[in-house]
């Protein structure tokens, strides 16, 4: 039977406290919150560009993040008085609450122009992207704002990932850039995120939030301000530090925070960074202090999860079937695994789940039949095998194949080679993967369309082949009525 570690935890809103339940497993009970393909690292420290639980768990209310406080209603002034003492004039206003406080400079620069520009477009045509943004924000804020603090990071850097992506962990940018806080691969894999074909740890709130909080530590000890490591994560740190370099002479006597500005003045930064710390103060004004605003939130319970480990190649709907939860649960715990089940090869993979789940997981995870808890079955191909006729063999189109095989080797006429075996999903497998761009991609937009120039000879059968692609979508890329096509001609495969 395939090994199965369950260990359990329990995130509250003002600490976590790790509470393993190890099955199935001999030797130290791991951590909950791992790291999803290796053993669990420990998800609530810190790794180091971006920019672009127990049986019977229990977790506390959280309290409302900063964004969604309220202030309760004043008491009847009857309750407030003691027995004799005067009534208070009956035109006295009721006392304002006091000011909501920060950590970075923001009032400072509450009246700079672009500030301005900005809390107005949140509190006005932006505001209902804001209110789904900040609704979002309090999922995540408790656990973000623990990492920074413990990182000696200004709290108040959890607006970051707001102007990022909107707090969309499945945030795609032209540039290639994916995830809540928006890393591109290179710079993920350097701060120790996994990203390749069947896992992107860019779009896991956990482990993007250890990367950035690292990153952003690097930043802010290399040039020693808030601001400056904000438009770095923004820009890259190679842009600003050249420009602090060329306009010293300019910047002599500026300090703290005053550098940034005194440096976008000096048109040193791209526009869009330039406005990217306008942007970061704006929300922080606007998100801590809604109400002034007429910003509405909608606070969503903290997130917190207990942590299961399961073999190569296991479905997540089979997760799902002995969780008792429904699959996109699971898929909303675990947005990091890419085609709807665990790696083919290599170790057992850690799983977020929700809190309270786990108990007799193993059990019932190892009385579902070996067929359903397999993700995929391997096919020997034959000479003229191709993946639209396997694809269709098994209930699939060649899209959703190619996505299990993406070192399938093929012939010049877009067959198969032979004697290579071909991974073929379960179905609930394929409906529980995601059809997102391939991760080693820098640079995704309309210059990454593929284009194939026709040579002489070639079908659109053999282009479609050979392209993992089928005819009639071809046909409908190109707006082709017939089969025809000419030597030279430019198609578009994807």
């Amino acid at each position: 039977m395939r090994s199965v570690i369950v260990v359990a935890a329990v995130v509250t809103a003002g600490c976590m406290h790790p509470a393993p339940l190890v099955r199935g497993a001999s030797g130290p009970a791991p951590e909950r919150g791992a790291a999803t393909g290796r053993d669990p690292a420990p998800a609530e420290t810190g790794t180091a560009s971006a920019g672009t639980g127990s049986e019977a768990a229990v977790t506390a209310a959280p309290a409302l993040p900063a964004a969604a406080q309220v202030v309760p209603a004043a008491a009847p002034a009857a309750a407030m008085r003691s027995e004799g003492e005067a009534p208070a004039p009956a035109s006295a206003e009721p006392e304002a609450p006091p000011p909501p406080a920060w950590d970075i400079e923001v009032a400072p620069y509450e009246s700079h122009a672009r500030v301005e520009y900005f809390v107005g477009r949140f509190s006005g045509p932006m505001k209902p992207t804001f209110e789904v943004a900040l609704a979002r924000q309090s999922r995540y804020e408790t656990m973000i704002r623990e990492k920074l603090r413990a990182a000696g990071l200004p709290e108040d850097m959890v607006f970051l990932p707001l102007i990022e992506s909107w707090y969309d962990p499945h945030a795609y940018s032209r540039a290639a850039a994916v995830g809540m806080w928006q890393f591109m691969t290179t710079t993920a894999r350097g701060v120790g995120m996994r990203v390749d074909w069947w896992v992107d740890e860019r779009r896991d709130p956990v482990r993007a939030t250890d990367g950035a909080v690292a990153y952003l530590s690097e930043l802010h000890q290399d040039l020693g301000s808030v601001y400056l490591a904000a438009a770095a994560y923004n820009g890259g740190s190679g842009r600003v530090s050249r420009g602090l370099a060329k306009h010293a002479s300019a910047l002599e006597g500026v300090e703290g925070e005053d550098l940034f500005f005194a440096l976008s003045d000096q048109k040193a930064l791209r526009t869009e960074t330039s406005d990217y710390v306008p942007k970061l103060i704006a929300a922080a004004l606007v998100g801590k202090d809604p109400v002034r605003y007429d910003v509405r939130v909608t606070p969503q319970p903290a997130f917190a999860w207990d942590s299961v480990s399961v073999p190569p190649a296991t479905p997540l709907a089979a997760v799902a079937k002995a969780l008792d939860v429904p699959l996109d649960t699971v898929r909303d715990y675990n947005p990091q695994i890419l085609r709807g089940m665990t790696p083919p090869a290599g170790p057992g993979v850690w799983l977020r789940v929700p809190v309270g789940t786990v108990v007799g997981f193993e059990e019932r995870f190892a009385a579902i039949p070996e067929a359903e808890r397999t993700g995929v079955k391997r096919v020997v191909t034959k000479a003229g095998d191709y993946m639209t006729r396997i694809a269709k063999a098994h209930g699939l189109t060649a899209k959703q194949l190619n996505w299990y095989n993406p070192q399938a080797t093929r012939l010049k006429n877009g067959n198969l080679h032979a004697g290579q075996r071909i991974l073929v999903p379960r179905l609930d497998v394929v409906r529980a993967a995601r059809d997102v761009p391939d991760p080693k991609i820098e640079r995704y937009g309309t210059s990454a369309t593929a284009v194939h120039v026709v040579k002489r000879g070639e079908s659109l059968s053999v282009i479609a082949r050979r392209n993992g692609t089928s005819v009639a979508a071809l046909k409908r890329l190109n707006k082709l009525k017939g089969d025809n096509i000419r030597a030279g001609q430019r198609l578009r495969v994807r």
